[in-house]
């Protein structure tokens, strides 16, 4: 089902994150939604869901999450993994008035085509969405001296349009071809709340995610060590090879 709700909750969900009604903004009914959700509307379902963020992610038997770090060890993406099928997920800014995921769908199937790839809009659970193939060039592994081969990959690209707020998934693997394999992959996308904030961004931006908890705790901590055995090695070198145990 396309994502959708009525008007009237759509200017409650801004209200309430204190952004200001638009002027003379056009009355639209639409089909109320079952996800994924704006964290003004998020279902009181029971279903234990990850906290990145901008991004809740539910936690679904069977699957799990992979979150990408950029060298400032921010995070950059959050991958959900189900056998041998992956659904990367990120959230953007959008307008108040209208989506940007028929604009959005355009930029990628050009992008793709200009790859070597080929997207189609097709007509998927979420509404409109792409299928086809892209290429991508797999991250070269220590000691190659060659650049990695270009790797054709079957892929789906989700889209829904939320209140200032746009949500994308990229489905790889044999979920991409089979609609049974991504059943589950479906299910996670669609249970996904985003949570836009009140702060004005623009347009296209996307929208911080964060490490869980326990998971900043623990690279807080491993941080921590690796810069006290940075330390003891500077030391260390500092006061000179220790000297070896007597033979006596």
């Amino acid at each position: 089902m396309p994502f959708g709700r009525r008007r009237n909750r759509i200017d409650r969900s801004l209200r309430e994150r204190g952004v200001p009604p638009e002027p003379q903004q056009r009355e639209r009914e639409v089909a109320e939604t079952s996800g994924p959700w704006d964290s003004a509307d998020a279902p009181e379902d029971g279903v234990q869901r990850i906290d990145l963020g901008a991004i809740r992610l539910p936690g679904l038997p069977g699957t799990d999450l992979r979150v990408e770090l950029n060298q400032q060890q921010k995070v950059i993406g959050a991958t959900l993994r189900s056998g041998e099928s992956l659904l990367q997920v990120s959230a953007f800014a959008a307008p108040r008035a209208g989506g940007i995921w028929d604009s959005v769908r355009e930029d990628l199937a050009t992008s793709a085509s200009g790859q070597g790839g080929s997207l189609r809009e097709v007509e998927g659970p979420f509404g409109p969405e792409l299928a086809g193939t892209i290429v991508t060039a797999p991250p070269a592994q220590p000691g190659q001296t060659t650049p990695p081969q270009p790797v054709r990959r079957a892929a789906r690209f989700l889209g829904v349009d939320g209140p200032r707020w746009f949500l994308r998934g990229l489905i790889t693997g044999p979920a991409a071809e089979s609609p049974e394999a991504a059943s589950v992959l479906e299910s996670a996308f669609r249970g996904i709340v985003v949570v836009r904030g009140a702060e004005p961004m623009p347009v296209r931006e996307q929208l911080t995610l964060t490490l869980p908890p326990q998971a900043a705790a623990q690279l807080a901590a491993r941080q921590q060590e690796a810069g006290r055995q940075e330390a003891g090695q500077r030391d260390t070198g500092q006061q000179g090879s220790p000297r070896p145990p007597s033979a006596d």
